[in-house]
């Protein structure tokens, strides 16, 4: 019993010393660590895009940095597609024999091209710190480049298991020891080697190593995605590991994940949070307020017309009000559309003087799209005057003409304005792509689109417009094609090219600059194609076919709107070129009724009171025009006559044709509507003379109608009325018979 007892607390003493003695190891490990005494060494042979995005968020943070290779020719493989790297290990072997004496100095070492920092040098070391080891590498959950090592790695219950060399943190006396031991070409693989030096246990133990299984202080993106969400904190982004419940402090995307790290990086640490907005966008921007004109950038704009195109006189015009000196653009115009090479010669009759020096390429020198874009662009890479490469295409409206001075301004080597289509989703630029490289929805998508994020944001895939610095297209992007790959659109082949040199690209919402042009159901074979556009391009159809005034309708300050007679109101409607075109879409199509009683075109086959006119069905847009009264005719009518909801039906839509000769007049008659609209469609005293209405029970009448306006008159019973005669020429009316 006494030798029991005895040997009981003898073992407990055991337990006791051994308890105190690795409590006091441990907490000797866990020390204060002073952030003055941690150096972050990183490796960049140039400046690029990932570079300067990584400096700025160790600058954030007031991390003391060392950059290895800058200027130097890289000779370390191709290690985005395959092994390599040693000349990164050779490099820090050199370095750290400068610090191999500093007992109480921390290195963190990191990739830059590919890595945030999240956070500063007190959480970094606290971490480091509480982990208790003297080198920590980070995890991933791929055993690299040699899979065959998986089976020696030390198992671990949750977390990743192997080690990957983009990131660790360690004592200098030991890091210098561990890369002394690098004896190989710059070319080998520096991960393979850090591997071999872990999997050796006396290594291991000798130098305190471990990995970071649980993304605490680095987080690889590759095989963890899913794990990976943002975590909004006050005036403060982080990357928070849903998987281990982390917040890692430093990002890296490693391997495949660099358009993620990028999505990642549009936020983290404070590139955008919900109290500030955006927290980078005033950084590093051009200012060419006091820059006169004829110093301002050189510019090649660059047009193409690949298909028919909605709106393209307007969208021609757009590129002589630009808010940029004209002789500082050098204008090159593709146009491969038959239909359009009227607009290009009116375009270029009236414009050719503000553009001496351009070239215009027609469809018959048969050349294809990526052909035409190399073209282009090589005419700025060729030209060193050439500042900036500005390629827009046909379907975009840039309504803001500062858009080309914003674009320069931003300051970015690949920039594009933001611009959507119309009350839809579809816009110029993707958030996110799908492994197969097309389009994926990103989180924030939608709320870019909308405006409900403002910023400039770095996107995978941008089109239809962008601007391309001349610097960045003769240096990083001098070697690659930009559009010509068989089998690819010319828009994934640049977006391709520019990410594969490690170029960023950004979109900017931060000003309103225009839309998107529907041009899928554009169809040529009408007179006047926009016309029908009502539904696919609304505004722009608004733009180009409402009248000026229109809206001061529903302004309470302004009179516009008359009441020439009871009840019978007279307002501004359709702009003049609507006037045009509906008249001579009438004429073209030339089956005018014969202004008799007998119309086989009426469900009754007989009209009681007929005229001279075609019917808008017989064209083929009663459809568009139904939704022009719903859209433009049914706000006035219930403001001008409250309590009255109207539902916008009309079967009798026609244009009318009076002539002295033919039709000059109409007798008394009521109309079988609700209330009727009659629009004037050209000039009195210009284009006839003579005409006009009259109201019998008010002895009321109006005689100098105005192109463009619409009187709009009750239909039945009170306003019993008569056409005035035509006297001269020809006079043109729009009448609707709506809520029969």
């Amino acid at each position: 019993m006494y030798r029991r007892t005895a040997m009981h607390s003898l073992l407990n003493a055991i337990c006791v010393s051994f308890l105190y003695f690795t409590v006091c190891a441990t907490a000797a490990d866990r020390r204060t660590l002073d952030p003055g005494n941690l150096l972050v060494i990183t490796v960049a042979t140039e400046e690029t895009d990932g570079f300067n995005r990584f400096m700025r968020t160790a600058r954030q943070f007031n991390y003391t940095m060392k950059v290895l290779g800058l200027g130097e020719e890289w000779k370390g493989g191709d290690v985005a597609r395959t092994v390599g790297g040693g000349q990164k290990v050779r490099w820090l072997k050199k370095e750290l024999q400068r610090h191999s004496d500093r007992e109480d100095l921390v290195i963190l070492f990191v990739d830059s091209y590919d890595v945030i920092l999240a956070s500063g040098p007190q959480e970094l070391l606290w971490k480091f710190s509480r982990m208790g080891h003297r080198v920590v590498f980070s995890a991933e959950g791929f055993c690299w480049p040699d899979q065959r090592l998986a089976s020696k790695y030390p198992p671990v219950h949750t977390g990743k298991r192997y080690l990957n060399s983009g990131g660790f943190i360690g004592y200098a006396l030991d890091l210098s020891a561990i890369v002394q031991q690098w004896k190989y070409k710059d070319n080998d693989d520096d991960q393979l080697f850090y591997t071999r030096i872990y999997l050796d246990p006396a290594h291991r133990k000798n130098f305190n190593m471990t990995l970071d299984h649980r993304s605490r202080i680095f987080q690889n993106l590759n095989g963890a995605l899913e794990e990976v969400v943002l975590k909004f904190e006050k005036e403060l982004v982080r990357a928070r590991n849903v998987a281990y419940d982390t917040l890692p402090v430093i990002i890296h995307g490693n391997g495949p994940t660099k358009l993620q790290l990028n999505y990642l990086g549009n936020y983290v640490p404070t590139a955008w949070t919900y109290e500030e907005g955006c927290g980078v966008c005033d950084d590093d921007l051009l200012d060419l307020s006091d820059v006169p004109d004829e110093e301002m950038p050189l510019v090649h704009v660059a047009v193409f017309i690949e298909q028919p195109t909605p709106f393209l006189t307007e969208f021609l015009h757009r590129l002589t009000t630009m808010n940029y000196p004209l002789d500082r653009i050098r204008l090159f115009i593709h146009n491969n559309v038959v239909y359009h090479e009227k607009h290009i010669q009116d375009f270029w009759q009236e414009h050719q003087t503000l553009f001496p020096d351009a070239r215009i390429v027609g469809p018959e020198e048969n050349l294809q799209q990526d052909e035409a874009r190399t073209m282009a662009v090589e005419a700025c890479r060729k030209d060193p005057t050439c500042d900036y490469y500005f390629s827009i295409d046909s379907d975009v409206a840039l309504i803001n003409p500062d858009t080309l001075r914003i674009l320069i301004e931003e300051n970015k080597p690949v920039i594009a304005p933001m611009l959507s289509r119309h009350g839809k989703l579809w816009s110029n630029f993707w958030g996110a792509l799908s492994p197969e490289g097309y389009y994926s929805r990103s989180e924030d998508y939608i709320e870019i689109v909308q405006g409900k994020r403002i910023g400039v944001w770095n996107v995978p895939y941008i089109t239809g417009v962008y601007l391309i610095s001349g610097v960045t297209m003769r240096t990083r992007l001098a070697q690659v094609s930009l559009y010509m790959q068989d089998g690819m659109d010319t828009d994934m082949v640049l977006c391709s090219a520019v990410r594969d040199q490690g170029v960023f690209m950004y979109v900017s919402n931060r000003d309103e600059f225009g839309r998107l042009v529907a041009s899928t159901n554009y169809n040529t074979s009408h007179l006047y194609p926009d016309m029908w556009q009502i539904f696919d391009n609304p505004v722009d159809w608004k733009e180009k076919y409402i009248h000026d005034k229109y809206a001061a309708i529903f302004d309470d300050d302004t009179d516009v709107v008359e009441q020439p007679c009871p009840d019978v109101y007279w307002f501004p409607a359709f702009s003049d070129r609507m006037c045009d075109e509906l008249v001579e879409t009438m004429e073209d199509h030339g089956e005018w009724s014969g202004g008799k009683h007998k119309d086989e075109r009426l469900a009754g086959g007989y009209e009681n009171v007929p005229t001279v006119d075609i019917h808008m069905n017989q064209i083929g847009f009663e459809k568009e025009w139904l939704k022009y009264l719903k859209e433009y005719i049914v706000p006035v009518v219930e403001k001008l006559y409250p309590g009255y909801y109207s539902k916008a039906r009309a079967i009798m839509n026609f244009v009318v044709r009076y002539r002295p000769d033919e039709q000059p007049f109409l007798r008394p008659h009521h109309d079988s509507s609700t209330y009727t609209i009659n629009i004037a469609l050209n000039h009195k005293g210009k284009d006839f003379q003579g005409g006009g209405s009259r109201f019998l029970r008010y002895n009321c009448q109006v005689e100098t109608p105005r192109k463009g306006w619409s009187f709009m008159h009750p239909g039945r019973l009170t306003h019993y009325h008569e056409g005035l005669p035509t006297t001269q020429g020809t006079r043109y009316i729009m009448v609707s018979f709506i809520d029969p």
